[in-house]
This record gives C-alpha cells, structure tokens and sequence, in this order.
C-alpha cells in the first residue's frame, strides 16, 4: 500500500519528460497525502503534461457519503475489478515521487519509515486516472521491502514512462517484464503521522 509521499520541485524533475505544465507550481511537500492534489503525468496528443489531480478516485457508482475514495489499485487484480480494468486500458498517469512512507507493525505500533531510490533519482509511480483524480498501482513487495510492508507502488524507471502511457502497448505486459529498483529506507519520526506536518524533518532518519 502507499499512503503517504514525498514530491519537492515537480517540474525541474520532470522537464526533459514533459512537454508542458498545466497549474502546477514546482513547490515542496514533504507530506502528500489523499484528497490533496498532486503531480502527474498525462499523456495528450501534443505531448506529455505534468498536472495536478486528486488523490483518491471515487468510482461513478458510488455514494458520496458512504463510499471512501480509492487511493491504491491492486495491480493482481486490476482487470478483474469494476473500479479500475477500464481505466488501466484508457486513462493510465505516472505518478511523480522522490519517495514514499510506510508504517511497520511492532507488536502495537507502528513505526514510519521514509522508502527512496538507492540511486536517489526521481520515483515515478505507475496509476491511473479518471476524471480529475487518480490513484496508484500496487503490488507484492520485494524482499528487501516485504519486511516492512508486505506492498509496494510499482516503481517505473525514467525510460519505461512513455510506453507506459501509450495505450496501444498492453500496461500489463511492460509492468510483467518489471524489475525491482534497488531502493533504500530508514526510520523516521512519527511526525509524519499528521497530515499538516509538513517539512524536511520528516524524511530525515531517527
């Protein structure tokens, strides 16, 4: 699962990927979390956009006040389910990262841990969209992972974004060919827990 990330100066990260930026500005958070809206990137007939949409889809059939919006899709099952197969077949996004949180069960707490690229590059996660919202594609951990949660974001490399977004190649076939990129983690406070915390501390090891 990916509940929380970390994106600072979306656009200088991704200005050789994109050709233009729709409303966004290249600012700093330390803190995204669903509901808020965030830097992606869409695939348009002219060309690449980074632009922000909400984090959380809420299906059409579902009730507002009943219904909590979706913020990770399973990539085991996305053809199967209702909510996302046709959305990964028409309306796929990247998602623009630098990292992202995950919590470790330890008997009865939960302790954060701020997950990055050992090579410190820019993450790209792989998601989908509908309308003005999007969410991200989940999978198996790998093992260096597993011991903190048993999920991950499907991870993209930088040259793996176009395919991707080009609808005529079959999103499960790439992400089937999929490889684990070497990624780093450590401790961090449990600042990070409240979503108006907002700052460089949070990523910083404890």
């Amino acid at each position: 699962m990916c509940g929380r990330y970390v994106i600072t100066k979306p656009i200088s990260k991704t200005r050789n990927i994109v050709k233009s930026a729709i409303n966004i500005h290249d600012s700093e958070n330390y803190n995204c979390h669903p509901q808020q809206f965030l830097p992606v990137i869409k695939k348009y007939k002219n060309g690449n956009t980074i632009e922000c949409l909400k984090w959380g889809i809420l299906p059409a059939w579902a009730k507002k006040k009943d219904f909590k919006p979706l913020i990770n899709a399973r990539l085991e099952t996305i053809h199967e389910k209702i909510s996302f197969k046709s959305l990964f077949k028409q309306t796929r996004c990247v998602v623009v990262a630098d990292g992202y949180f995950e919590w470790k069960r330890d008997e009865n707490n939960k302790i954060p841990y701020y997950i990055y690229r050992e090579d410190n590059k820019t993450i790209f996660f792989a998601g989908i969209y509908s309308d003005n919202q999007f969410c991200i594609i989940t999978m198996k951990s790998s093992d260096k992972i597993i011991d903190i949660h048993n999920r991950q974001p499907v991870i993209l490399d930088e040259s793996d974004i176009n395919n991707y977004l080009k609808l005529q190649n079959d999103g499960s076939n790439l992400i089937d060919k999929y490889k684990f990129p070497n990624l780093n983690f450590h401790k961090v406070s449990n600042n990070v827990n409240k979503p108006s915390n907002n700052n460089l501390n949070l990523i910083k090891q404890i």
